[in-house]
């Protein structure tokens, strides 16, 4: 154990690490009465790692409040980020409601420079969709404005700042609306994650917003193993609505599984143009909801599948690789697969490439109950799990959740 916090120090002060929790803003909590959203024929929608923005009825009209702000979080434990973000967290809290809703925005810039918000993909009038100079003036520094529509439309869409650097700093959310009729099959479990990419510099916290390479890679502001899995009961339908903002497009995958593609940021693809695949291209600025019937038990990796997506604190290289200094680092891990007096490996060209650094215990949490020993060290950068369980198993999970969140009030 203490060769693996001692190795684990050295990598944080590198500029390499690991997680921390996120909470919405004290702000936001307490200005409004969180209330259900979906119709009772949908199920719950679920963002792990990402709160969901509370909202009242005032005047007809579901009233949220969104604030833009620096928000300082982690990526995992020991990697700290310093973004812009909404309400405290990053990626900005997810928004909820139906087809047909009336929905008012209140926005609040806490920012040091000008900022607005685009709706993508909504069918909101021009003086409030957030093309800025076209339909609106920027909100200025300690400034707000209303956002103010009704809902014609449903589907997976979302909200960022329309200035492009704002978005690398961090500022984007989900904005997920329910249809009036309720689709069919019906989905028993409906997952939201947002994919981002990031460029941490050595020694630094802040974003470089010009990269055009990127060393982090999130899910819902989490990289693996920090990711929380999203569990789901054997034999139910399973929908996991994908939001790509950065420069890169993303092939997603998931292992040991086939699943369909039934909508994108467009809406509802028609059920005639559905066709098993298991990897599905994510493009910038675009919404892909994909949907399976979980039919086998198992702990199933859910990833970005660019070979350096799968990795944490990807740096570039001024020269060639100093084989014991890797070494190094791979011999303190728990299992000493690298040990550093192998002269046959060392005489390898190009060894050491991978690293195998479990460290379980540091991302122990409800979610992760029951996997399997060594489970955290191949879980890196742009990746997750889905675990479908037996009904028992996931009961069991879900009441030490409730148990801990109950004592944690």
């Amino acid at each position: 154990m203490s060769n693996r916090r001692s190795f684990f120090a050295r990598m944080t002060a590198a500029g390499a690490g690991l997680f921390v929790t996120r909470k919405l803003s004290a702000q936001a909590a307490a200005a409004v009465i969180p209330i259900e959203a979906a119709p009772a024929a949908a199920a719950p929608f679920e963002t792990p790692d990402v709160p969901k923005l509370p909202w009242r009825m005032v005047d007809g009209a579901k009233e949220f409040r969104l604030t833009a702000e620096v928000v300082h979080t982690s990526f995992i434990s020991g990697r700290e980020v310093t973004g812009w973000g909404f309400n405290g967290c990053i990626p900005g809290p997810a928004i909820e409601a139906n087809e047909g809703d009336r929905v008012r925005v209140i926005f609040e810039n806490k920012l040091p420079e000008m900022t607005a918000i685009h709706w993508h993909g909504l069918e909101a009038p021009m003086e409030v969709e957030g093309s800025v100079g076209v339909g609106q003036d920027p909100v200025p520094p300690d400034g707000s404005f209303t956002y103010e529509f009704t809902l014609n439309q449903h589907g997976t869409l979302f909200y960022h700042s329309h200035f492009a650097m704002q978005e690398m700093m961090g500022m984007l959310g989900l904005f997920i609306v329910h249809p009036r009729t309720p689709q069919t099959p019906r989905v028993d479990r409906d997952f939201g994650v947002v994919i981002q990419e990031w460029q941490i510099l050595p020694n630094n916290t802040v974003p470089n917003t010009m990269a055009m390479e990127f060393n982090w890679l999130t899910f819902n502001g989490k990289s693996g193993p920090a990711t929380t899995p999203m569990l789901v009961k054997h034999g139910e339908r399973v929908r996991i609505r994908l939001v790509n903002l950065g420069m890169d497009h993303h092939p997603i995958h998931i292992h040991g599984n086939q699943f369909a593609v039934t909508g994108t940021e467009g809406g509802r693809i028609p059920e005639p143009q559905w066709h098993p695949q298991n990897t599905v291209l994510v493009g910038v600025g675009q919404a892909r909801d994909i949907e399976f019937d979980a039919k086998h038990i198992g702990d199933w990796m859910l990833h970005c599948h660019m070979p350096h997506h799968m990795m944490n604190q990807m740096v570039s290289m001024a020269g060639p690789m100093t084989p014991s200094a890797h070494a190094k680092m791979m011999s303190d891990s728990t299992i000493g697969l690298y040990p550093m007096d192998d002269a046959a490996k060392k005489a390898v060209p190009g060894y050491p490439q991978d690293m195998w650094m479990p460290m379980d215990a540091m991302f122990e949490k409800p979610e992760t109950m029951g996997l399997r020993k060594g489970w955290s060290g191949a879980m890196m950068g742009m990746m997750t799990l889905v675990r479908v369980l037996p009904a028992s198993v996931y009961d069991q999970i879900m009441e030490r959740k409730n148990a801990e969140q109950t004592n944690a009030r």
